[in-house]
């Protein structure tokens, strides 16, 4: 392992509810982490290189791309390109590492993209550790048609991210949402779906029912959703690629919502009202729905462990909104919130060590993530409306709904990482709600 990883991979795994500053550094890098901010990465990007006539478009869109993909993280600081002491004109192995020594670049992306005559685009990459003055990890060639360009440069930054951090990519992903149009008081809603940084949207539904609570399938193919299209919530499944959907093979006309999808991407879990009382069911391919709960409270919003043994839910049952932990068949649920407030919308991270929530207190609503047995809670935002928490592939990142207060509030999509750092607002075109993080794409 590189020092450049050791030293991204320690900001990574750094917690804001305990400080940590770097020792003194023996070599040219200093990162010091406090309250879970630290100093972003200093790295070079130079524009690619066109390597065929037609190339030269798609190389600087490629290359912005890519460096927005990283800086967004605000784990790295791309270097303008004005500093830069010599220009970069071809794409080779050698590099003159006292170059970027000089303007203090810790790491050098360099880049080529070439068009062939029948339209494909070939983008190729080397990822350099400056001042070990090595690269790190083999150079990478990805190829696609013009149209998956985007693509391209999310795959090309999950590998330097990857190589750099150690961890998991997510860049290559997509997230389905609510899109929002109208008045508060009369919104239109449809699904949608889109990169994971707001670009491509794809509409799934119209505007002539109320759509709620989509979610990917583990293979990303498929999204359950929930829809007033009868005049009462009922889920549905649609297929996004052919936007085709069904219809929930549940008997009979009870309110059926909060869908998601088990980790073998054919059970299904979900809640349902009788006699005014909702529980958590399960339907398996060819089945009938399971009750899984039954108690004289609300039992709504499931999500399963990564593993499937697991399902964690919200409950009134003790008086107010908190968070249990059941397995998988059923049973007695252990209660894992106890904190100040009320807590719902539970999701458990692909990674399995912690789950994200929604909790309100004294007024504000707040984006936190605990344990699996609820201990080490931390709260990483706070509004007048945060809910709806979905993880990156990852488990690095969370989105999730921010509402502004007021006749004319509006919703938006945001995102933070688990340290509680690098909250921003995610680029959609108009308000938009209910996000769902896919799965990184094949």
């Amino acid at each position: 392992m590189t020092w450049l990883r050791c030293l991204m991979l320690g900001a990574l795994l750094a917690l804001p509810v305990q400080p940590a500053v770097a020792q003194d550094n023996p070599g040219p890098l200093r990162i010091e982490i406090t309250e879970g901010v630290i100093e972003p990465l200093p790295i070079a990007i130079p524009t690619f290189i066109a390597e065929t006539p037609a190339a030269e478009e798609w190389a600087q869109r490629l290359t912005q791309v890519v460096a927005d993909d990283l800086t967004g993280t605000g784990l790295f600081r791309r270097i303008p390109q004005d500093a830069f002491i010599s220009p970069v004109t071809e794409f080779t192995p050698q590099v003159d590492y006292a170059n970027w020594k000089a303007i203090n670049a810790q790491g050098l992306i360099m880049g080529a993209v070439s068009v062939s005559d029948d339209g494909r685009l070939t983008v190729k990459f080397r990822l350099h550790d400056v001042f070990a003055e090595s690269e790190l990890g083999q150079g990478l060639q990805l190829g696609g048609s013009t149209n998956s360009w985007r693509r391209l440069a999310h795959k090309v930054a999950d590998q330097v991210y990857s190589r750099i951090t150690g961890e998991d990519p997510y860049f290559d992903s997509r997230v389905v949402f609510v899109s929002e149009r109208g008045p508060k008081n009369d919104r239109r809603k449809r699904l949608a779906v889109m990169d994971y940084d707001g670009a491509n949207v794809q509409f799934l539904t119209d505007s002539d029912a109320i759509v709620l609570n989509p979610r990917f399938s583990p293979t990303g193919d498929r999204v359950l959703y929930t829809s007033y299209e009868t005049g009462f919530p009922r889920i549905y499944e649609i297929n996004v690629g052919t936007v085709s959907r069904t219809p929930l093979p549940i008997p009979g006309e009870d309110m059926t919502f909060a869908p998601r999808y088990a980790p073998d991407g054919r059970t299904v879990v979900f809640s349902l009202t009788q006699n005014g009382n909702s529980d958590i069911y399960r339907l398996q391919p060819g089945g009938s729905p399971e009750r899984l709960t039954s108690a004289p409270s609300i039992e709504t919003a499931p999500s399963y462990s990564p593993d499937g043994n697991r399902i964690v839910f919200e409950s009134d049952r003790s008086g107010t909104q908190q968070l249990y932990v059941m397995p998988a068949s059923g049973g007695e649920p252990q209660r894992i919130s106890f904190g100040p407030g009320r807590y719902g919308t539970p999701v458990w991270s692909p990674r399995g060590d912690l789950i994200a929530f929604t909790k309100q207190n004294e007024g504000r609503f707040h984006i936190g993530v605990m344990r699996t047995d609820g201990s080490e809670e931390r709260l990483l935002t706070a509004s007048f409306l945060d809910e709806g928490p979905t993880w990156s592939p990852n488990g690095r990142v969370i989105m999730f709904t921010r509402e502004t207060a007021g006749a004319s509030g509006e919703s938006a999509l945001y995102s933070v990482d688990i340290s509680g750092r690098n909250l921003k607002r995610v680029s959609t075109d108009g308000a938009a709600s209910d996000p769902a993080w896919s799965p990184l794409l094949d």
